[in-house]
């Protein structure tokens, strides 16, 4: 990976999955890439509305202003635009005075080829294909869907995390998928001072932790939570686990099944991230959602 940021948070983010540009893809769709492309030119001066995403871009670069001497995050453009179409996407980054300034527009190809290059620890596109890609080459990415919830009224930054399969491997949820309940709770009791191995969203919290330790815990701008499906006895070898990595999680929440969505709201969570579609299309009705294809729950 990239060191270009030396101590720096990476997130790469899509021009869709920051702006809304339904109106614009429906012209490519009905009418073509000229006419898109014609669209987007005449209206370059027009600022684009917030997508599901921006929220969480917001939060994330005001913490650079709590780290003024510092900065921590750095957030990318990755985009399937050219230059030329994508001159109204940095026209409205403009205009809501986003601290972003590093782009790729790939002419229709897709970005995620890029996000190695720019030593990302997170890569948001509503591209699935893209998204799946930077998964494979190791970085933590997910699948923005479509939300219509509020912007969360807590001024912390407040993400969410599912375990197996997202900050974890997928090796207990195998055993789950394959043998059922019994057989993974009789696994998880067994090993549970054997920590878990790395899941594809470690790195990203890693990196979160890092900047959560310049704050004092009743003054840190961001907030972390574990909601997983887990309950007790196979919650001890994830509290282990996250022992073992040094890794603080803010909130743990094992709920043996029940469903997320309320725990989520409760929680104002600016994002989710959840290995199973089932949980996303629930919570997204909530929380904005990232799905992250990933695990045995995605073969």
């Amino acid at each position: 990976m990239s060191t270009n940021f030396g101590n720096k948070l990476v997130v790469a983010i899509s021009s869709r999955a920051l702006f809304d540009l339904s109106e614009s893809h429906e012209v490519y769709q009905n009418q073509g890439l000229k006419a898109y492309a014609e669209f987007q030119i005449a209206h370059e001066d027009e600022p684009l509305k917030k997508g599901d995403a921006y929220p969480l871009v917001e939060k994330l670069l005001r913490i650079n202003k709590l780290l003024v001497e510092d900065p921590r995050v750095e957030v990318i453009l990755l985009s399937r635009n050219s230059a030329d179409t994508g001159l109204r996407i940095f026209n409205s980054i403009q205009h809501y005075n986003l601290d972003i300034t590093r782009a790729a527009f790939c002419g229709g190809e897709s970005p995620y080829r890029y996000v190695s290059s720019f030593g990302c620890h997170l890569f948001l596109s509503t591209h699935s294909e893209d998204v799946r890609q930077a998964l494979d080459s190791g970085i933590a990415a997910a699948t923005i869907l479509p939300s219509k919830t509020t912007q969360s009224s807590s001024g912390q930054l407040r993400i969410a995390f599912d375990g197996d399969a997202v900050l974890f491997s997928d090796e207990a949820e195998k055993i789950f998928k394959k043998e059922g309940l019994a057989a993974f709770t009789k696994n998880e009791k067994a090993s549970a001072t054997r920590p878990l191995s790395v899941g594809p969203f470690k790195a990203f919290l890693a990196a979160m932790h890092e900047i959560q330790s310049e704050f004092t815990p009743g003054n840190c701008p961001i907030r972390t939570a574990l909601i997983t499906a887990r309950s007790a006895p196979t919650h001890e070898r994830v509290v282990r686990t996250l022992r073992d990595w040094k890794i603080r999680i803010d909130e743990s929440v094992f709920l043996g099944g029940l469903n997320k969505s309320e725990f989520l709201r409760a929680f104002e969570a600016d994002i989710f991230f959840d290995d199973q579609d089932g949980h996303c299309q629930a919570a997204r009705e909530h929380v904005p959602t990232g799905h992250v294809p990933s695990g045995i729950a995605n073969k």
